[in-house]
């Protein structure tokens, strides 16, 4: 079964994998640049997943409806969850590291709220599924950045 695109949705996959794009490129490049292991893992798993995204979105962009059942059975093993081991690295390192997270939190937020709209302005109910899929993991990585930050004292909901 092929996907019509309307010119719309068309556009609005367009956004989305310059924004998986983006989503790669930060999260391979904070890896690299985190002080914490946990941190560098997460970023790296999170780098993976993106990149499943963009296959996604482009899948889709060649008229293609995604097997979302293969995508979650390989993700199925990943973990979303974050390490917490304690770490006796310095202020520096921490406001880096804390830095890093802020953003990508911020991308996530960002990157969910974009899918949310695409996913109400799509036809196909298999391209929805893709979309609300992608979603709920991009909702799954701002969890696990959130987490990280609160382990670390990074994000304080109490103020």
């Amino acid at each position: 079964m092929t996907l019509q695109l309307t010119p719309k949705e068309k556009s609005l996959l367009e956004d989305q994998k310059k924004h998986e794009q983006i989503c790669i490129e930060k999260y391979q490049s904070y890896a690299n640049q985190a002080q914490d292991p946990a941190l560098k893992q997460l970023f790296n798993s999170y780098a993976g997943q993106e990149q499943q995204h963009l296959n996604t979105v482009n899948q889709m962009l060649n008229g293609q409806i995604p097997n979302m059942t293969s995508q979650q059975n390989q993700q199925s093993g990943q973990s979303n969850s974050t390490t917490t081991s304690s770490s006796s690295q310095g202020a520096i390192a921490s406001q880096s590291d804390s830095t890093l997270c802020t953003d990508m939190l911020m991308t996530e937020k960002f990157v969910s709220g974009a899918y949310d709209t695409a996913i109400f302005e799509f036809a196909d109910p298999n391209a929805r599924q893709a979309l609300n899929h992608i979603q709920k993991e991009e909702q799954g990585h701002g969890q696990g950045i959130f987490q990280y930050m609160q382990s670390k004292g990074m994000y304080n909901t109490q103020s």
